[in-house]
């Protein structure tokens, strides 16, 4: 075969293996962990819901107040103090929430977790405090100008000091699952200060959430925890504000509002996928957050995976086209191409550097001539000369973070990399730096990890380095104890993702621009299905009910042109107005 067929191999294969790993990120991964299981797997990326409630009728008891001695491990004043985090740039310096979560039995783990989902995205609006329910203390509330609560935990037994301040409260206050009945218990009219009533738990076989005139969906995998159903005491104070259906017909309230009391009647953050009710609860967090949000209506594009082996026909046509349509865009570059054991060459290795592709590099000058923003995507997206999980081929595999496919197929996350630490990931990034720079560039202020996966020791090195990240994080439970994110040692067993339709800075503290409507897939992959410009246009509508939200996808350019073009117009056409990740980066 000639160079031309090797490469031409080479970037075909990369774009079905960086697609479906970067879609299966954080969207829907066709597997998932249970509570049950501890199997890493794509699907570990995708929280799972607490474990089912007993029954479907609430307790009728009286809540129990919390010792604090085996609830909090930290004074009130130094938890607050520790457990402060800033919110992104854009955020409303006059907002300050208040985010609680439930952290005792089995499954506290979760708590914490979904308690890191909400507080990421709550950044988008204000700065936040992160702490377990547990450890709440009296007037804790007067200092934050809202409250998210995540009850994660069948009857957690929340302190009455919580309860108190929670119902005298004008605040807005956003509530989610479990415990709404500890509330109702304690105030001395619930139904006459919200108007609505918690009732029972729905075990109803409800699959979509409408939420402002948009059908979203509900994972399958959902259903055994139930949506607990309210009703409508006084219309004049409460209305529903999403709609569960169920497959006979059946509707369910999803979420309430009553005064300045917002509920959701479960765990929004479980089993998310990039269509999914997740979105709505964005939208209600921001609520909270800021209620001041604005309501810009801005889209991003990536150029992905560009390395040595690109074409500089097709990097030209995409900046050609691109310009013309008046989108600013951005391009993932790769700086050093490697393929250790010459999968595609024949079996001689090859090695490129970027500076060595001349014209590559004159191709990325004439995409920055045209609007394109260079952004760093690792040093050679790839790991070793082994297959992590698929050649050892720069655009296939991870680089910071190991993987195998499973004998059912699956791609099985495993565990940082062996010489995993500051130092090494510190040298991988100084190198890609100096790669660049080789080539003539400016070194990148915005990275992008390859296949969104790292360590918590990675992402902490890429803070300091770049301004910004440019994708989904990948977390690990255990890092955030008592909400003190960073005082933990990371359980790289619980790992798990989350998507952002709009600009945060998450527990790391990077600042983190979003993508959340993945790419397009010709072919299924690893069980993720294929996914074409009108797959991402529909999630694209899903995502229309977020205020302020930024619809942002990637494009590999070995696709046909004619794919980009479809999502490009078809965002337009939605009134959104592309923009340059540096202008969202900025708030």
């Amino acid at each position: 075969m000639t160079k031309s067929t090797l490469v031409g191999l080479s970037t075909f294969k990369s774009v079905i293996i960086s697609a479906a790993l970067l879609f299966a990120a954080a969207s829907s991964p066709m597997t998932v962990a249970t509570p049950a299981t501890a199997v890493r797997t794509t699907g570990d990326r995708m929280l799972p819901a607490p474990p089912p409630p007993p029954r479907a009728a609430l307790p009728e008891k009286k809540s129990t107040v919390v010792s604090p001695t085996t609830t909090r491990l930290l004074a009130p004043a130094l938890l607050q103090a520790v457990n402060q985090y800033a919110g992104a740039p854009g955020a409303n310096p006059n907002q300050n929430t208040l985010v609680l979560y439930d952290s005792s039995g089995q499954w506290g783990w979760l708590g914490e977790a979904y308690g890191v989902m909400a507080g990421n995205l709550v950044t988008h609006g204000s700065k936040y405090t992160l702490h377990p329910a547990a450890a709440y203390v009296a007037g804790e509330l007067g200092g934050y100008t809202g409250l998210v609560y995540v009850g994660s935990t069948y009857d957690e037994p929340l302190p009455t000091a919580l309860l108190d301040d929670v119902l005298a409260t004008s605040k807005p206050v956003l509530w989610m699952n479990d415990n709404i009945w500890q509330l109702a218990a304690r105030a001395s009219n619930f139904a006459g200060q919200y108007g609505f009533t918690p009732m029972f738990f729905d075990f109803s076989n409800a699959l979509a959430v409408t939420y402002k005139g948009v059908a979203l969906q509900r994972n399958a995998l959902a259903v055994p925890t139930g949506l607990l159903q309210t009703a409508i005491n006084d219309p004049t104070r409460a209305q529903v504000l999403a709609t569960a259906s169920n497959d006979v017909g059946g509707t369910i309230n999803w979420a309430t509002r009553g005064a300045n009391l917002t509920y959701i009647g479960e765990i929004p953050f479980s089993y998310t996928g990039p269509n999914d009710r997740y979105l709505a609860a964005v939208d209600l967090i921001g609520k909270v957050s800021n209620p001041s949000m604005p309501s810009r209506k801005r889209a991003l594009v990536r150029i992905e995976d560009v390395s040595a082996d690109a074409d500089p026909t097709e990097l030209r046509a995409i900046a050609d086209y691109l310009y013309k349509k008046h989108v600013p865009f951005s391009v993932a570059v790769i700086p050093f191409y490697k393929d250790p054991n010459g999968v595609y060459n024949n079996g001689v290795p090859v090695s490129t550097h970027l500076y060595q592709a001349s014209g590559v590099v004159q191709a990325l000058r004439y995409m920055q001539s045209r609007g394109g923003t260079l952004l760093m995507h690792g040093y050679t997206h790839q790991y070793s000369n082994v297959d992590n999980p698929y050649s050892g081929v720069t655009a296939d595999d991870f680089e910071f973070y190991r993987a195998h496919i499973s004998t059912n197929n699956y791609v099985i996350y495993d565990t940082p990399v062996a010489e995993d630490s500051a130092l090494w990931a510190q040298g991988r990034i100084a190198s890609s730096q100096q790669e660049f720079a080789k080539a003539g560039f400016t070194v990148p202020n915005i990275f992008e990890p390859p296949h969104y996966a790292a360590s918590a020791i990675d992402y902490q090195v890429f803070q300091p380095a770049f301004t910004a990240r440019y994708d989904r994080g990948l977390y690990a439970a255990g890092w955030c104890p008592n909400g003190a994110c960073g005082t933990g040692t990371p359980d790289y067993t619980r790992i798990y993702g989350e998507f952002y339709p709009y600009l945060v800075r998450d527990i790391y503290g990077s600042v983190v621009i979003p993508e959340q409507l993945g790419n397009v897939e010709l072919t299924e992959f690893n069980h993720n299905p294929p996914r074409y410009p009108a797959d991402i246009l529909y999630s694209a509508n899903c995502n229309t009910v977020i205020q302020d939200g930024v619809q942002s996808f990637f494009f590999h350019p070995y696709l046909s042109i004619s794919y980009l073009k479809q999502i490009v117009e078809g965002l337009q056409a939605m009134g959104y107005t592309f923009v340059p990740a540096n202008t969202v980066k900025q708030g």
